[in-house]
């Protein structure tokens, strides 16, 4: 087997060729290192790369393989870990010269069970700073490209992730998602991602945001989601919004049909402005579920637009950690920090509280919603991927959208904690992707799983490969930054 195939294989693959000894862990972990130097100048999904490191742990998982003494489900699988997330050892940014030169002493929980199940960390993938905004963008490392189009972003704030995965460097990335960051990247570089329920995975270190966090892989199949997921979900004890685990397993059920299964289908939740194109794919791709023998029918959990909900409580909590920063570090911050910053300002106490309030409300009218139906699915994302340099779409098929709206598919269920997950179902006539989002009830991990994997069987995507072009890049000289003068909000 050539290296390039070597690099698209999934997990899952992998695991089987290592114990028929087809290839051995540092076979694989050369294949990608050699790639990434390949590719990773053009994309821009690492910002740090721990080769040496990574080439004496396949050594070991090389020696452990020979002696029958696997050390878990991931053994010798190549993983990489989003900026935001602490790594022993290794830099850890979050995309911000504030933390240019941190190393942390200790490993994040997800990051100590990808380990202790015998994954390799190969580094790094981009974020934007402290993962504020969508697109991948920041002032340390510059814009993470979209691997279809390099002049298209790979959203964010995993971008790094997503544009990783889609270009064979590395099966398995894991991210983090406070208002659609991993489902974003999944949707715009053609690959899958969970948001697992909130409480699932454990989050370290706590932030003043961590209810709307979930942490989750992307992959290129849905079994490589699930198995990364048995590996990394249940309590610690550092977390103190975790639940137990459930006692499931993950992969195992990705198995089974969907028939009798009730589906609600939203186009647009009601009020969302949805790109004509992404609507038509998506529209042809529900129809799979009816194939599969569920049962369809357009519906809406009926709440209103929530798009300065999140903004009163995403924004009026971040915008005092901005706030501290500013003395010190204003002038090398993110201008969308500074934005924040002002927008946090203008709320008061009771404005969070009228908010969180609303949040309840919302999570009610999701709970009635989900008593009358097994799943809810949307397109992930309203558009298609837009230009590097810019935010957010300042309009969406013509019509002028403000904040979160552009992505209006994907914050509502940070807010609500259910399970959602993105699959690509779709491209464009530009050959750019298009993901399907699927929601499910809270802490029903596994059934959104089955899900997508029965579409999966019956759609797949995985052998559709992005040829990546450096001229689109190279037309783009330089680094494209909005100038910040327009707030998103």
């Amino acid at each position: 087997m050539d290296a390039t195939e070597l690099c698209f294989l999934s997990a899952t693959e992998l695991a089987a060729g290592y114990r028929a000894r087809r290839f051995s862990p540092s076979e694989v972990v050369e294949a990608v290192l050699a790639r990434i130097e390949a590719v990773n100048p053009l994309v821009n999904a690492y910002c740090t790369v721990t080769a040496e490191h990574a080439r004496a742990e396949a050594r070991e998982a090389d020696a452990a393989l020979m002696r029958g003494a696997l050390r878990g489900p991931l053994h010798g699988v190549p993983v990489s870990i989003k900026d935001l997330i602490p790594t022993r050892g290794i830099r850890t940014t979050y995309g911000s010269r504030v933390y240019e030169h941190h190393v942390p002493d200790e490993d994040s929980p997800v990051v100590a069970r990808l380990k202790a199940a015998g994954a390799i960390v190969l580094g790094k993938t981009n974020t934007s700073e402290f993962g504020w905004k969508s697109p991948t963008d920041n002032l340390l490392f510059g814009p993470t490209r979209n691997p279809w189009n390099l002049s298209r972003t790979a959203a964010g704030s995993s971008g790094g992730a997503g544009a990783a995965v889609a270009t064979g460097l590395g099966p398995i990335a894991i991210g983090s998602d406070g208002g659609g960051s991993i489902r974003q990247p999944a949707s715009f570089c053609g690959v899958f991602g969970l948001k697992p329920s909130f409480g699932l995975v454990p989050n370290y270190p706590p932030t003043v945001v961590d209810t709307f966090c979930s942490t989750g892989p992307l992959t290129r199949t849905v079994r490589d989601a699930a198995l990364t997921l048995n590996c990394i979900a249940g309590p610690d004890e550092r977390d103190w919004f975790i639940h137990p685990r459930p006692d499931v397993d993950y992969l195992a059920a990705c198995e089974g049909g969907l028939r009798g299964a009730r589906v609600a289908w939203s186009p647009d939740l009601g009020y969302a402005v949805v790109d004509p194109e992404v609507r038509q794919i998506t529209t042809a791709a529900v129809e799979r579920f009816r194939d599969l023998g569920c049962e369809v029918e357009e519906a809406a959990p009926g709440w209103p637009e929530p798009s300065e909900l999140f903004h009163v409580l995403f924004y009026g909590l971040f915008g005092a950690v901005v706030e501290d920063l500013i003395p010190q570090w204003g002038e090398q911050l993110d201008p969308g920090l500074h934005w924040i910053r002002e927008l946090g300002r203008q709320y008061s106490a009771f404005d969070v509280s009228r908010a969180l309030q609303q949040r309840i409300a919302l999570q009610e009218t999701a709970r009635r919603f989900f008593e009358r139906y097994d799943f809810l699915v949307t397109p992930t994302m309203t558009l298609p991927p837009f230009p590097v340099g810019i935010s957010y779409p300042r309009e969406v098929a013509g019509r002028p959208v403000r904040g979160m709206q552009w992505t209006a598919f994907t914050f509502p269920f940070n807010l609500t904690g259910q399970p959602a997950a993105t699959m690509p179902c779709g491209w464009t006539s530009e050959g750019l992707p298009i993901g399907l989002q699927v929601v499910g009830r809270g802490r029903d991990d596994a059934s959104v799983l089955r899900a997508c994997a029965a579409f999966e069987q019956v759609a797949p995507w995985q052998e559709r490969r992005p040829t990546l072009d450096p001229a689109q890049a190279g037309a783009l000289a330089g680094r494209a930054t909005e100038s910040g003068t327009a707030s998103p909000f």
